[in-house]
């Protein structure tokens, strides 16, 4: 029975385990997503998660370094920590919770084992709101079709009465194709 037990072991000991979840949540915060098995991206969610909550803590300058000091001590990495703090916390400030988003992609085919793509969901333009308000312009219906103009309608008569007019060989429809272009 594993009552109680909510850990995911992911078959590691636990330092081995904490070096994993530490290097994946580096990869995630700089590349902004990373494709991985299902139970590392679940794992690593309740990792990284209440890292990403620690960035909007602190109104005072000894805060935020406290802050600093705490995410270095899960990350060991400072490139992660600086990006952390400079890039993704501005834009997760508004954010109550759920900055992750975890996508199932299939299986592998090596060891048929479930890969799945875990993203930080401010940075996805795709799916955020950048991608609805360039979609909203391009809205199209096919249901009625625009109204051709009557110097359209006049174009294309007098082009087929060109054409009836003419003779029918090769070239002379060359040349006739040529001057409805015209």
């Amino acid at each position: 029975m594993r009552h109680g037990d909510k850990i995911k072991n992911l078959g590691r000991k636990k330092a081995h385990r904490e070096a994993l979840l530490s290097n994946l949540a580096s990869a995630l915060i700089t590349h902004k997503r990373i494709v991985t098995t299902l139970a590392k991206a679940k794992a690593l969610r309740t990792y990284v998660e209440p890292l990403l909550t620690k960035t909007k803590k602190g109104e005072t300058k000894e805060q935020i370094s406290h802050q600093h000091r705490v995410v270095f001590s899960y990350l060991q990495n400072k490139a992660a920590v600086k990006e952390l703090f400079t890039v993704v916390a501005p834009k997760i400030a508004s954010r109550p919770g759920g900055y992750t988003r975890i996508i199932k992609l299939g299986i592998r085919p090596g060891d048929n084992g479930e890969i799945a793509m875990i993203e930080l969901v401010d940075f996805n333009e795709i799916y955020g709101k950048t991608a609805n308000a360039a979609a909203e312009p391009a809205k199209k219906t096919r249901r009625g079709r625009p109204k051709k103009s009557a110097e359209t309608t006049a174009v294309a008569t007098t082009t087929n009465e060109a054409v009836q007019a003419e003779p029918t060989t090769s070239t002379d429809i060359a040349s006739t194709e040529t001057k409805a272009a015209e």
